[in-house]
């Protein structure tokens, strides 16, 4: 049993850091070779991504997204200093462009084309353009979903009709791949508010806010149909339009909100000029971790179907709400787990294998521990065993321990009420969903 230290206040210390904060940039680095895009920035494009990573690392963004990161990739790593880095994907015609360094690690990093590209006024098709997605941990059990895009251009009717196909591929992907889960949308949407396109769906379906809409035009989107809002580059006119957007939700765990959003295009200049054709975003953000519900580390692999309790539980875990059984299956693996309510509510991930076993829970009787053990199978990383262990002593196991384990707790106080991770046949990633006792 692991030793509990206690504030003043009389809350345990591992309830104590229960907020933080972080930064965030987006910037298109015109990395396309001169010989087919100079972007009428001028001097040379080498010296010029060496120079980008200098101020990447001057100014120490705790997660910037890259959108046509391509030929002179290595030369923005040469300078940059962020601890986590993304390897890229290849040069243009092979590549994405999308890139990420960031100050916090992430895992399930994953890249995605888009189902639908135009060629009308240009090669989008010519790349694998699309977006790329991680879950960042900013501490533990604090996860948010972050997402980096690269849309089609053009203005011809091909080109609009592939961007807004690849916006609802965007938005479709995070209600299914991020459900339950903060999310961070940044990068270059090649969509402005004033056309007639659908960059509006992260906020209609997917519940999402533009810090720059939020912040600078007090919360007014700008109307479709009037002219475009035309920024000059740099820019120190906020108020201005670019196609480089930023969108944000929280979770029920974790709660997000915007505090600062600018163009900063005037930090990235060498010798007086620009260094790409994009001005550079950048907001700040506070996280605040929920009084009723916290979620453990990811334990895992990168595989299977995302699930998450958090859209489903109740908003009390007591009484008819309170976990009554745990149930196991497992063999060689865990093949499944599941919790069912004093209700009868039941929720359950895995697969249908393995053999059943169950464990019910007293009227005082807590879930508060677990130990999870995982190993390769089939090249994939998955969940081997899971032993649980009850606020009595009680305990129940599925499957069979490796040398790779981990133990969680929940807090002094606290259960384990829901479940989150990945899964197919089997489960592939798992953490745990905290609620308090009473």
């Amino acid at each position: 049993m692991r030793s509990i230290t206690y504030l003043a206040s009389g809350l345990p210390i591992a309830l104590a850091a229960t907020s933080g904060q972080f930064d965030v940039l987006s910037l298109n680095v015109a990395g396309l070779p001169a010989l087919f895009n100079g972007n009428d920035v001028p001097g040379d494009k080498t010296v010029n991504s060496e120079e980008l990573g200098r101020k990447f690392s001057e100014y120490d963004y705790d997660v910037i997204h890259m959108q046509e990161d391509f030929n002179y990739h290595a030369h923005i790593y040469k300078t940059d200093t962020h601890p986590y880095r993304t390897a890229t994907s290849g040069g243009a015609g092979f590549g994405q462009g999308l890139n990420t360094v960031s100050n916090f690690p992430w895992v399930d990093f994953d890249r995605v084309k888009w189902a639908t590209c135009s060629d009308a006024s240009g090669a989008d098709c010519l790349t694998p353009k699309g977006f790329t997605t991680m879950r960042v941990r900013l501490d533990e059990g604090v996860y948010v979903d972050f997402y980096n895009l690269h849309t089609d251009a053009g203005s011809q009717a091909q080109d609009v009709q592939a961007r807004g196909a690849n916006l609802q591929q965007l938005a479709d992907y995070i209600g299914t791949n991020s459900a339950g889960n903060a999310v961070l949308v940044f990068g270059d949407t090649n969509a402005r508010y004033t056309n007639n396109e659908n960059i509006r769906v992260f906020s209609t379906e997917q519940g999402m806010t533009n810090p720059w809409v939020q912040l600078i035009l007090n919360g007014v989107e700008p109307p479709q149909g009037i002219p475009a809002w035309v920024c000059d580059n740099p820019t120190t006119n906020n108020t201005c339009e670019t196609v480089d957007k930023i969108f944000y939700r929280g979770s029920r765990s974790v709660e997000l909100s915007a505090t600062f959003w600018s163009y900063v295009g005037s930090k990235f200049l060498l010798d007086g000029h620009i260094l790409s054709d994009h001005n550079p975003i950048a907001s700040n953000f506070t996280w605040t971790l929920s009084n009723s519900l916290r979620q453990s580390d990811l334990f895992g692999g990168p595989h299977g179907t995302w699930f998450n309790d958090l859209a489903s539980l109740p908003s009390s875990s007591t009484g008819q709400n309170k976990p009554s059984k745990i149930v196991l299956s497992g063999g060689n693996r865990l093949d499944s787990v599941g919790l069912t309510l004093a209700s009868g509510q039941t929720t359950t991930h895995g697969g249908n294998g393995g053999t059943t076993t169950e464990l019910t829970l007293g009227p005082n009787e807590y879930w508060t521990q677990t130990q999870l053990c995982q190993d390769k199978y089939n090249g994939h990383t998955r969940i081997f065993s899971l032993k649980a262990t009850t606020s009595t002593g009680n305990t129940i196991s599925a499957g069979k321990t490796t040398s790779d384990c981990k133990n969680f707790s929940a807090p002094a106080g606290w259960q384990i009420v829901g479940l989150y991770g990945r899964d197919g046949d089997e489960v592939d990633e798992l953490g745990f969903i905290y609620a308090p006792q009473q």
